[in-house]
């Protein structure tokens, strides 16, 4: 009677010591790439409810979250906030490479002098590109006098957070990146960290840049949690298939043993002629 150790002896020939190893590289995989898109369900979650929240608070005054030379914290991202002053229209810039509902254009950026030597930037829109990359837009010009602007506080864009590289030799007036700091360098007043994208501003004019869409804010992460779910299936699977692949061999062997045996008994009741 065959024993145990015999009946599962196949379990150690290199093909089947082969298919342990990769099940067993693949089970702590699967598990590592779930609980890292678990993680990120629970990050992009948070920032989702962050995000959201700030754009549905009450708008606060600029000076209480942005000062000069302090970056914006991530946790004020996309607050409401008000600020007065009047606009700069000599150093204003248009900033490359912002499609917006699918056609190319240039955010129009422009310092709001808020007094005592300090100003924001202002995002007051988009508007289309020209006939050629070089072309400059047509940008309405901002009101003149004192205006009340409120928008949503963004941080200064780096290559890093933008994923945009920032490249010399652009033409006059024109920049890849909203940095406070890089763009402060050429002016004659100090420029609070960040910048505010404009929602609304008194008083308003016509024509005006098109507004910049609200954020989207996403799913929080559900793909995320999704996909770390189907991680962890895979284990599953992975484990079903090779408990699979062993009961077949089983199977399989022992189908033939009793072919075999089954052969021999025939051959041994044939009567000799």
């Amino acid at each position: 009677m065959p024993t145990l150790e015999s009946v599962y002896r196949f379990l150690l020939t290199p093909r089947w010591l082969a298919l342990h190893v990769v099940v067993l590289l693949v089970i702590p995989a699967f598990v590592f790439l779930g609980w890292w898109q678990f993680g990120r369900f629970e990050e992009r979650s948070a920032n989702s409810e962050r995000v959201t929240a700030n754009i549905e608070a009450a708008p606060v005054p600029l000076e209480r979250l942005a000062v000069p030379g302090q970056q914006v914290r991530e946790a004020d991202r996309f607050r409401s906030v008000t600020v007065a002053g009047t606009y700069d229209p000599s150093h204003a810039l248009v900033v490359r490479r912002r499609p917006q509902e699918g056609h190319n254009g240039f955010y129009v950026l422009t310092p709001l002098v808020t007094g005592n030597g300090t100003a924001v930037l202002v995002n007051r829109g988009w508007v289309p590109a020209g006939a050629t990359a070089d072309t400059p837009p047509d940008v309405p010009p901002p009101p003149t006098g004192q205006v009340s602007v409120t928008g949503r506080l963004r941080l200064s864009e780096t290559e890093e957070s933008s994923g945009i590289r920032d490249l010399p030799g652009l033409p006059t007036g024109q920049v890849l990146l909203i940095n406070a700091d890089k763009i402060g360098k050429g002016l004659p007043y100090r420029l609070v960290g960040g910048y505010v994208e404009l929602t609304a501003q008194q008083p308003a004019t016509s024509p005006a840049p098109a507004p910049v869409p609200e954020p989207d804010v996403g799913s929080g992460g559900g793909l995320n949690l999704a996909y770390g779910v189907q991680w962890w299936l895979f284990i599953g699977i992975a484990i079903g298939g090779w408990i699979l692949l062993i009961r077949r061999e089983l199977a399989e062997r022992r189908a033939k043993e009793q072919s075999g045996e089954a052969a021999v008994t025939q051959e041994a009741g044939t009567p000799a002629t």
